[in-house]
């Protein structure tokens, strides 16, 4: 009877070690595309407009974005003076009048490359297999008290993000990629949180901290959103 028991209890224990390998990343974003809203929801959704606060380093401020999907975004932040970011599908800029002065700037490749995703609603989990991206899960870490599945995304440019999902809820909880600043190599992090079921059937995140190395902690927290509201693909392009 003790070799009985002993058995199945054993039989149990690998049943449940076959259950966690056989999930994959593929499932994990399958299942977090379900969750904000379905696939055909997310592809039905042409452009994002957010208004809302924005706080950095104890300075307050407003701010407005505008994603046009797989065209443009472009972000304005109003903290007495406008500090602008744009991209579009081949470049990026910035207007800084508190450190670059009043004219657009050039980003440089890297910091293009570690922006490029905001043209794309859901990052890009949820287009990555038709841009030619891989995903592979790397384990699983704890991102406050979510022991969360780390998913590693890498496109076909071998520009790798790692997203954090937490596996009761299947929202993505962080987003940690490479980036520049001033000429040096930084790790950015972002934070997503208090997640919101729009009108239209897309769960959103509402707040969302933005970590740049040590130097640069940027708060977002949204009051307004809106899709598929017309933009014109001009306003992503860098000012001459």
């Amino acid at each position: 009877m003790k070799i009985l028991k002993y058995c199945l209890l054993l039989l149990v224990t690998l049943t449940g070690l076959l259950s966690v390998r056989a999930q994959t990343a593929e499932e994990i974003i399958s299942k977090h595309i379900d969750a904000i809203g379905g696939k055909e929801k997310i592809n039905q959704i042409k452009s994002v407009y957010t208004e809302g606060t924005v706080a950095v380093m104890g300075t307050d401020g407003q701010r407005k974005t505008f994603l046009l999907v797989g065209k443009g975004y472009r972000a304005e932040s109003d903290f007495g003076q406008l500090v602008i970011q744009g991209f579009t599908d081949k470049s990026g800029w910035t207007i800084n009048p508190f450190s670059g002065g009043p004219d657009a700037q050039a980003m440089s490749g890297k910091e293009f490359n570690a922006g490029r995703n905001l043209m794309y609603v859901d990052g890009t989990l949820s287009r990555y297999s038709e841009r030619g991206g891989k995903v592979e899960l790397i384990g699983r870490e704890n991102v406050g008290t979510v022991s969360a599945y780390k998913v590693k995304e890498t496109d076909p440019d071998s520009v790798s993000t790692v997203f954090y999902i937490d596996p009761a809820t299947y929202y993505v909880l962080e987003i940690v990629k490479s980036g520049s600043l001033n000429g040096q190599d930084v790790t950015i992090t972002i934070t997503l949180s208090d997640f919101r079921k729009t009108p239209i059937g897309y769960t959103a995140p509402f707040k969302v901290e933005t970590k740049v190395g040590d130097q640069i902690d940027l708060v977002e927290t949204i009051v307004k959103m809106e899709f598929d509201k017309d933009m014109d693909p001009k306003i992503f392009e860098m000012p001459k």
